[in-house]
């Protein structure tokens, strides 16, 4: 597919910003560097009128005004993150002028689905916050998220026994794995005693409600939620109207094994035909795959070498998801925190010159000093 273009000028720490979107994207960079501004402006640029509509549902006004917009989008003191006369957004090499789109606001599906770093946020007590429970300053795209996971609730996930595992919802593999690294002994369910529906992790008749599962739990739960959304469990392999899948800090509170785990998601998502899905991250553990994908890839090897990575059997349903993959672009780029610029490291090669590229970000960059540390220690500890 053609790699889409998105570039971004003068907005916050975002000065000269360019990405090219392959099948698989992903972004990395320090904190603060605007990775999660640029992936907001995106689905903004994608779904303004659907947003507009969403904002005005809820009674949220901004007077037709873009900087009262901004921050009821961006949140609360965002507006100064545009320039008047310098901040500029262009798709494809055509300037994009929000205000034009957020003026034609009406509720029609959104292309975009994005899934926040603050997902955490979205179950109060176990059980999905309404968006009128957020504040009018707070992120749109974190209540947005939670009235969905709100919806799938409402219309009957849950009530016909474990939400996971749940037979076929996900392929067993990747079940399987979930299990292993994330739910161990317990069940997710939906727990309809007393006055409040919530879920709770359940194991030989006892359960565990919200705040006592583990970080990871709480963390992954919200995420689990939204992917079920994105892999219906019917011969409709993807929702038809979503063409950019967006999550953020997708390894938040997760064991690498974990992170291997919701990899695998990504992949189905991948493989089952979302045009764009797009990652942000701060775990050199994403781009170890990423990269173990692009080798294979290169060269020719057979498609049981991606199952490989993760440790997985050689199953026709895996393999068929892996020769997909196989088929899909991937891009990496990194977002500098002092320049305000981003540069495609999509290479990964551990032994280009630049720094970067051979480092994936900076992502590695510890992992190295520590390597050289120890070894110099040795060598000085043997020449003695």
């Amino acid at each position: 597919m053609k790699k889409t273009q998105f570039s971004i000028r003068n907005v916050g720490p975002l000065r000269e910003v360019d990405f090219r979107f392959g099948d698989l994207t992903v972004l990395v960079g320090p904190q603060a560097a605007g990775k999660s501004i640029a992936l907001q402006l995106l689905k903004l640029t994608l779904d303004a009128g659907g947003i507009a509509a969403t904002l005005k549902k809820h009674g949220r006004d901004w007077d037709g005004k873009f900087g009262p917009f901004l921050d009821l989008y961006l949140g609360e003191g965002m507006h100064g993150v545009w320039e008047a006369g310098s901040s500029l957004i262009e798709m494809n090499g055509r300037p994009v002028i929000l205000m034009d789109r957020i003026r034609r606001s009406r509720s029609r599906p959104e292309r975009s689905y994005f899934i926040p770093a603050q997902r955490v946020l979205t179950l109060a007590n176990g059980w999905p916050r309404p968006f009128t429970d957020y504040a009018p300053g707070d992120p749109f795209v974190v209540p947005a998220f939670s009235e969905n996971l709100g919806f799938q609730m409402a219309v009957g996930l849950g009530r016909g026994g474990a939400i996971f595992p749940q037979q076929g919802r996900l392929k067993k593999p990747i079940r399987d794995e979930l299990t292993r690294t994330v739910f161990g002994d317990f069940q997710l369910k939906l727990d309809k005693r007393g006055l409040q529906k919530r879920l709770v992790l359940e194991h030989a008749g006892e359960t565990l409600p919200f705040m006592v599962w583990s970080a990871g739990q709480r963390e992954f739960v919200p995420l689990l939620l939204g992917l079920y959304w994105l892999l219906p469990p019917s011969k409709t392999s993807r929702r038809g109207d979503i063409e950019w899948v967006v999550v953020e800090e997708i390894e938040m509170g997760l064991h690498p094994g974990a992170i291997s785990a919701v990899m695998l998601l990504v992949l189905d998502l991948v493989a089952r035909g979302y045009p764009r899905v797009i990652l942000s991250t701060h775990s050199p553990h994403v781009l170890d795959i990423v990269w173990g994908l692009r080798m294979i890839r290169e060269h020719g090897a057979d498609p049981g070498a991606v199952l490989d990575l993760f440790g997985l059997h050689h199953s026709q349903s895996m393999m068929n998801m892996a020769e997909n993959v196989l088929q899909k672009t991937c891009t990496v780029f990194y977002l500098d925190r002092v320049s305000g610029k981003s540069r495609d490291i999509s290479s990964l090669d551990p032994g280009a010159a630049d720094s970067e590229v051979s480092g994936w970000g900076g992502l590695t960059e510890f992992s190295g000093r520590v390597a050289d540390v120890v070894a110099r220690v040795v060598s000085a500890a043997e020449g003695r």
